[in-house]
């Protein structure tokens, strides 16, 4: 979640180092073996959200292609951490692999005792999809642009609730960050996962939420949410006649993206057979039409090219994990 600049492709030295001592027909004989029983695809989120959306159709895809299914596993709790520590523990076979989003680069800098370190202890696999998040209210408050939500919000400070899908999740980060630029306070609520957050936002029970699109989409499109402007620095061809919150509060923007992340010492092969597959069912035209319905742009790329994102994510949002003095509740 930041303004996401995806490095052009280009190869590693090392990596092509490491290739050319590898003997071709093994690689070739393992690489097709895998996967030869179900793969587990840990979700750090409830059912309902983008995540798991995406999760979802990237996953039967992948069935479909392998001949074995790709199950989803829904871990919430403990802001991703639960999820990502069963991966980084699991065995490096390729058999369990971990949606990868902004909530573990925030978690490094937000939580200061963690059982792993993820840029160190997890294997990139390939990203999938970057996606605007989305300010959305019930339509009953009383506001319809993001100036009149700083008013409100001004005028009656801690009023109101701001969900989230869990504490230190991007959703949230990315609401703490508009609350700080703009001056305003509003009470946050966690939480476990974006599902039952915009259950308890279109029942009128939470008030506000920074949603990613692809999970609020529907919503807004059949006037259950009503969106007051997107995070990203531009608009959205989702959403052409939202204005960015940028407008506004000049300077904020914020950003999702989602990827596959294996743990440490998964086969170079076992990867790279991977990213090879997700990256085919994530550029089909079929596929980037559904994801751009969903408001998301695909950003397929190499395994290095994945690590390198995830590092400058994690160095970005721990500045202002410390700036804004966040704490895990």
């Amino acid at each position: 979640m930041t303004n996401l600049k995806f490095p052009h492709r280009r190869q590693f030295l090392h990596l092509a180092a490491g290739a050319a001592v590898l003997p071709f027909a093994p690689y070739v004989a393992r690489a097709q073996a895998y996967p030869s029983r179900p793969v587990r695809w840990i979700v750090g989120f409830a059912a309902g959200g983008t995540g798991d959306i995406l999760m979802r159709l990237i996953g039967q895809s992948l069935s479909e292609r392998l001949g074995q299914q790709f199950i989803i596993e829904n871990r919430p709790g403990a802001a991703n951490n639960i999820a990502t520590e069963s991966v980084v523990n699991a065995p490096p076979d390729g058999y369990t692999l971990l949606l990868a989003n902004p909530a573990n680069a925030i978690n490094a800098t937000l939580y200061d005792k963690l059982a792993f370190n993820f840029v160190r202890d997890i294997a990139p696999v390939a990203g999938i999809m970057a996606v605007p998040q989305v300010v959305v209210i019930n339509p009953r408050l009383p506001v319809a642009t993001p100036s009149e939500l700083i008013s409100y919000a001004k005028a009656n400070p801690g009023k109101l609730n701001m969900a989230s899908g869990g504490n230190g999740s991007s959703v949230h980060v990315a609401g703490e960050h508009f609350k700080m630029m703009a001056g305003i306070n509003m009470v946050h609520v966690p939480y476990r996962g974006a599902g039952p957050a915009l259950v308890d936002l279109i029942a009128g029970q939470v008030h506000v939420m920074f949603d990613n699109m692809p999970s609020s989409i529907e919503y807004i499109r059949s006037g259950q949410l009503r969106a007051l402007a997107v995070t990203t620095t531009t608009r959205s061809e989702t959403l052409p006649d939202v204005p960015t919150a940028a407008d506004v509060v000049p300077g904020y923007e914020a950003s999702g993206w989602f990827g596959v992340a294996a743990p440490k010492n998964t086969s170079r092969e076992v990867i790279d057979k991977l990213n090879r597959e997700i990256n085919s069912v994530a550029t089909a035209p079929t596929m980037k039409a559904r994801l751009a319905q969903m408001g998301g742009t695909v950003i397929a790329g190499t395994p290095a090219e994945f690590g390198k994102l995830i590092a400058d994510e994690t160095e970005k949002w721990g500045k202002v994990v410390k700036f804004a003095g966040l704490k895990p509740e």
